[in-house]
């Protein structure tokens, strides 16, 4: 990686983590070209603080995220010690290892701003190549591979994290796709000030009652995917996989961009899935899921295998 080495960020005097290089403010400036090259004005996905394209001089290529929006929200949520804060989510964001997670690559803090430096996804968002005209529409492979990429990243950081990682939101927004088209969610918050709202509600009933919103997000993803249709907000796509006839419209609504060229096997079993995960939240009513995480990506991977594997595994 050049001159750019990772170290050891140390917390409180006491902790250290791995892999998590501290950068100055004036390194960042210089990166990002004097916070010139913006990526995303609400940062990847629209969650957090503003996006930069970053640029080291040891010849790491990073996204740098401004940290503020939600984060100043958790902060306040602290007690007001947002220093705390920063710290505790650098601690925690630094513990995800997942190869369909955004990486965070380090971090920045001056007196007026502290910053994020995650990995850097050549191909942009998900949104971006499902529906910017000038792009290559991505083929029916790869839009089945992104399916099974975030259900497995989705049953990393609601299964085996420790704790559940509640702040992520599954839209195309949040998915970003490296050069190779490995698709990665972005936009990950950990847990801070939601275990201090376990006194009405369990901590087990607020990770099943999030676990049950992700799977209902995730079917609208994967009925994105399969109809290149923005999900918008009146749930018209969601309305039409609960159809009783939906399977008889299913081939008009494949995205017109694809050609034709797809395996009508899989296009059933991947709407199938999107009409289980939808299920529980049709006509507001909300509820326990149908299907979990785990049992989708099981699924999907399964179906995979059993074409020979032909594309990557999640």
């Amino acid at each position: 990686m050049g001159g750019c080495l990772r170290r050891r960020l140390c917390i409180g005097g006491t902790r250290t983590l791995p892999f998590v290089r501290r950068f100055t403010p004036r390194e960042i400036e210089a990166a990002t070209k004097g916070f010139t090259a913006v990526l995303e004005a609400g940062g990847p996905g629209g969650g957090g603080g503003t996006a930069y394209r970053a640029r080291f001089a040891g010849g790491l290529v990073a996204t740098v995220r401004r940290a503020g929006s939600r984060d100043d929200h958790r902060q306040q949520g602290s007690g007001g010690n947002g220093k705390a804060a920063f710290y505790l989510e650098l601690q925690l964001l630094a513990r995800l290892n997942h190869r369909h997670v955004v990486r965070l690559r380090g971090f920045a803090e001056g007196h007026h701003a502290r910053f994020l430096v995650f990995d850097h996804m050549e191909n942009r968002s998900l949104k971006e190549c499902l529906h910017d005209p000038l792009r290559t529409p991505l083929d029916w492979r790869t839009r089945l591979q992104v399916a099974i990429d975030i259900a497995a990243a989705l049953e990393y950081l609601y299964y085996f994290c420790d704790p559940p990682v509640f702040h992520v939101s599954v839209d195309s927004g949040n998915v970003l796709m490296d050069a190779n088209f490995v698709a990665k969610l972005s936009d990950v918050g950990v847990v801070s000030d939601d275990l201090k709202r376990a006194t009405t509600e369990s901590f087990q009933d607020q990770v099943e009652r999030r676990r049950a919103g992700l799977v209902f997000q995730y079917g609208v993803l994967v009925l994105e995917l399969v109809t290149g249709q923005s999900p918008g907000g009146d749930g018209e796509l969601v309305r039409w996989v609960q159809e009783p006839g939906f399977a008889g419209s299913m081939h008009r609504m494949v995205d017109a961009d694809l050609g034709g060229v797809y395996d009508a096997r899989e296009l059933r079993d991947l709407v199938n899935v999107a009409r289980l995960c939808t299920r529980h939240e049709h006509g507001g009513g909300g509820g326990a899921a149908a299907v979990s995480i785990p049992q989708i990506v099981r699924y999907l991977q399964g179906k995979v295998e059993r074409l020979g594997g032909e594309a990557r595994c999640g």
